[in-house]
């Protein structure tokens, strides 16, 4: 018997030449292409001749019903995310509620995520163990979040954290680097991305303090260094342990 099949497509930041190939091909075979609105509209003009279906934001569940509905009706069915499907993404949710459609198979499109395109941005702060930490507590409690936060302090891990602050929650990027303060030194290399691939991407490098009083919104990527960062020439890096022979500069 064949399976219906729904593609869990990773788009990254929105932007065409920032898909992957793979996501690319999956969304020109769809018939129809499920997502959140805004995310819709970043698909700018190639796939507009697409049927699109959409629900608000907070209404993730609906969506993957929709993209079951979708395709048990025999329609090729693409199912958008921002930034990785698997990654703060759609992926884990379609699985769970996959349980009761055994005749559909998922197949999930990796794409860049905020973590690593941000990191781009700013220089090379990921380059060695890192986690990535969500502010956000519509999910998961504060008091987890604030355990995850100290337990990477602790590790001495660079940090990129997701969802730093919203129209509800102005101070959590302060109350984050409070927490921070107990374990890392005021002056620790940090830096943000904002509207990362979109138009008007921002990136500031500072120190932890100055990250504090930072004012940011829900479409920034905060990234932390660890013991070992440093700014250099404007970007933050952070090393991955090579010794770097010290050589004569080339003449001009």
């Amino acid at each position: 018997m064949r399976k219906n099949k729904i593609y869990v497509v990773g788009m990254g930041p929105g932007k065409e030449e920032m898909m992957t190939g793979e996501a690319l091909a999956a969304l020109e075979q769809a018939d129809v292409i499920i997502g959140y609105t805004v995310y819709l509209e970043l698909l700018g003009e190639r796939f507009q001749g697409k049927e699109m279906r959409s629900t608000p934001m907070r209404q993730e569940e609906k969506r993957c019903r929709l993209a079951f509905e979708e395709a048990e009706k025999g329609k090729r069915t693409a199912l958008i995310c921002s930034g990785d499907a698997g990654i703060y993404g759609m992926a884990s949710l379609m699985y769970e509620i996959g349980r009761q459609y055994p005749d559909t198979e998922l197949i999930v499109i990796p794409g860049i995520t905020a973590a690593s395109s941000g990191a781009a941005v700013l220089g090379a702060p990921l380059n060695h163990d890192f986690c990535v930490i969500s502010l956000s507590d519509l999910l998961t409690p504060w008091e987890k979040i604030e355990k995850r936060l100290a337990a990477a302090a602790e590790g001495d891990f660079a940090v990129a954290i997701y969802n730093p602050a919203s129209r509800k929650r102005k101070d959590y990027l302060q109350r984050a680097c409070d927490i921070l303060l107990r374990y890392m030194e005021g002056g620790r290399p940090c830096g943000y991305v904002e509207n990362i691939g979109r138009e008007g991407t921002r990136a500031v490098t500072c120190t932890l303090e100055e990250l504090r009083e930072a004012k940011v919104n829900m479409f920034t990527t905060v990234f932390i260094g660890n013991s070992g960062s440093e700014i250099i020439r404007g970007k933050l890096v952070t090393k991955r342990g090579y010794q770097a022979e010290t050589l004569p500069r080339a003449p001009r």
